[in-house]
């Protein structure tokens, strides 16, 4: 077995040793089609107030602009579909923010799996990444083999569906290549469209994110939510997983078996009044490793508040 041969086995081995369900590699090339993708999605105005992704242009689009000499981008899923759901009547959170903050966790374990990796190959230049830097995660996934992207935007499996994160790492070192996902398995299904709570699913599997209760109840910082988005919430606190619930493909779905993702009691159970009657020291002190301090105390609070005055 030749060098490149023998890494590919070990980089995929690896892979699934540290927990990640599905683990493919793509040769490191510029994404020409998607940056104009990219763009004419700007240029639609559907980031809303997400300037962020207006930055750092030519790092998503050219890997060997975020690691020189770069050969191979590797994809990694994690699942994180739980086996616990929230009590009925809870204010509703994304199942992705159930557990530990994902950024915590899988940068973790990236670091690992390159340190292990340069253990047993040697010098090698290589970072991980996961949904924090300039990186098209869904279009190195799908050109690894991992699956399709669904008319929601994410990206959906044939085995377990779309519950997992992306993470990607971007390496200098010559692989051997998984070929890209081609057909797309949605087929004329619109459950996601039809189930949309704001209607921010466009055609040709667009995501008008400024629609987006997600983007409402995490991205967007006004201290007040806008009044025509009442009575659409449908009771998501933070995120919202309805195109995903709705998905055909989830039903393959199966619980994770990853420690740090397991449910915070208060995420579980919490009701509205209790959570509105939390104070702010309690709220850092549960949520301090939690995706939800991403919106912040009074982000919850204004959510919370937006939720029982509809």
């Amino acid at each position: 077995m030749d060098s490149t041969a023998s890494h590919t086995t070990l980089i995929k081995s690896l892979a699934q040793e540290l927990g990640f369900h599905y683990c493919g590699i793509a040769k490191a090339v510029r994404l020409d089609d998607d940056a104009r993708r990219l763009e004419a999605w700007l240029n639609k105005g559907f980031h809303g107030q997400m300037q962020y992704m207006e930055n750092h242009f030519d790092l998503r689009i050219d890997p060997s602009r975020l690691v020189p000499g770069a050969k191979s981008v590797i994809t990694l899923l994690k699942n994180y579909y739980p086996s616990q759901e929230q009590k009925a009547g809870t204010p509703h959170i994304a199942r992705y923010a159930f557990g530990k903050d994902y950024h915590e966790v899988i940068r973790e374990q990236l670091n690992h799996f390159l340190h292990i990796l340069r253990g047993k190959i040697g010098e090698i230049q290589g970072r991980g990444f996961v949904d924090s830097a300039p990186v098209l995660e869904r279009s190195w996934a799908t050109r690894s083999g991992a699956g399709w992207i669904g008319k929601n935007g994410n990206l959906i499996t044939r085995q377990s569906g779309s519950f997992f994160f992306i993470a990607t790492l971007i390496v200098d070192l010559p692989l051997e290549y998984d070929d890209p996902f081609a057909k797309d398995y949605c087929g004329s299904c619109r459950k996601c469209i039809d189930a949309c709570p704001t209607d921010a699913i466009e055609p040709d599997k667009e995501i008008n994110g400024s629609k987006c209760i997600s983007y409402y109840t995490i991205e967007l910082k006004d201290a007040m939510l806008p009044d025509n988005m009442k009575d659409k919430f449908d009771n998501w606190m933070f995120g919202c997983d309805v195109c995903q619930e709705v998905c055909p493909w989830n039903r393959f779905s199966k619980p994770h078996t990853e420690p740090a993702f397991t449910p915070i009691p208060e995420i579980l159970n919490l009701s509205t009044s209790e959570w509105l009657e939390m104070s702010e020291i309690t709220f850092r002190e549960v949520f301090r490793h939690s995706p939800l301090k991403r919106s912040k105390f009074n982000g919850i609070r204004r959510n919370l508040n937006f939720l029982k005055n509809d």
